[in-house]
């Protein structure tokens, strides 16, 4: 499936002066800055009828056309996976993920996961980068994540997630009593030894994550993370990094604690529990194209809801707000 493309714009004169691909970065923001540069590079997009650099520079009033043809970004295939669709239109997509579903295909997963069943749900997804998926979620996290069905709802998605603009929020049980809220303001990259792992390291990117209690228990706490960025495995680094690492956390909790004077039921709930214990419970931002401030909050998984509740029996709780 292709899509061809024929658009013709005059530069504006305020952008003279400025590189042939910053510029046409600006005027075509649906499009990504690699996709516009490979057609820059093959002639698709020209200036005045000929083929310049994307270095070159512009003095504005030029004639920008471009022509040329969308095509599949892969060889994915289409899947009936069941989807959870918690809001669409023809703009965008939001879902709730389950837990187990592989967001990508990648090597050991090269199908059944979410972008399989997005291509099934919406076919016209082949011509967009990663079938408009514009952040991930983990495997065994759950909860809601956005897609993207145009190229333009998928560039003005991005840039949200760029300028912080997108609000994500995730709950999550810990390991340990905290005391109060606060914020994790490490940088996170990949790990010195264990390459498929993340880690707090000093040369890594900028990585804050701001958290509350919402409630203590006898040996773990239930907490609220607000996100500023969107770092790999940042929530599950950023609590391990801190001392409070998530229940369920093969990776970074390294062996379960099991206090002394836990009951039987507790106990084995939680050398059993099958995943990180991390949930996308809510989501805001600008609709791309009607520019409307949007929300969704989905409820916690039953997994989730069923470890509160064993804690809440094993020992005292409280509610709390910081």
């Amino acid at each position: 499936m292709t899509t061809q493309i024929q658009k013709t714009l005059q530069v504006p004169y305020e952008h003279g002066n400025k590189r042939f691909d910053q510029v046409a970065a600006i005027v075509f923001p649906e499009y990504s800055r690699s996709r516009l540069q490979q057609w820059i590079k093959d002639g698709l997009l020209t200036v005045d009828g000929k083929v310049w650099r994307g270095r070159d520079k512009l003095v504005g009033g030029e004639t920008l056309a471009l022509n040329a043809e969308l095509t599949p970004e892969g060889d994915w295939q289409p899947e009936a996976i069941e989807l959870d669709v918690v809001f669409e239109d023809e703009h965008i997509l939001v879902i709730n993920k389950p837990a187990g579903l592989v967001v990508h295909p990648a090597a050991g997963n090269h199908d059944g996961t979410l972008l399989n069943g997005l291509l099934h749900h919406c076919p016209e997804l082949v011509n967009i980068p990663r079938a408009g998926i514009v952040h991930r979620l983990d495997k065994d996290t759950t909860g809601l994540m956005v897609v993207a069905k145009t190229l333009q709802a998928q560039a003005n998605l991005v840039g949200q997630l760029q300028d912080r603009t997108m609000g994500r929020e995730y709950e999550a049980v810990v390991q340990g009593q905290m005391t109060g809220g606060g914020k994790v303001d490490q940088p996170i990259g990949r790990h010195g030894t264990q390459r498929t792992k993340m880690a707090v390291n000093p040369m890594g990117k900028e990585a804050i994550t701001n958290y509350r209690v919402l409630k203590k228990f006898g040996t773990h706490t239930h907490i609220r993370c607000k996100l500023e960025t969107g770092r790999t495995h940042q929530i599950r680094v950023h609590m391990s990094h801190i001392g409070y690492p998530l229940v369920g956390d093969a990776t970074y909790a390294g062996r379960t604690r099991l206090v002394r004077g836990i009951g039987p039921e507790l106990r084995n709930l939680l050398q059993t529990f099958p995943r990180q214990a991390l949930h996308a419970k809510a989501l805001a931002l600008w609709h791309p194209v009607d520019g409307d401030w949007l929300e969704w909050e989905v409820d916690l998984p039953e997994d989730m809801i069923h470890l509160l509740d064993v804690l809440g029996r094993d020992g005292r709780e409280e509610d709390q707000d910081y």
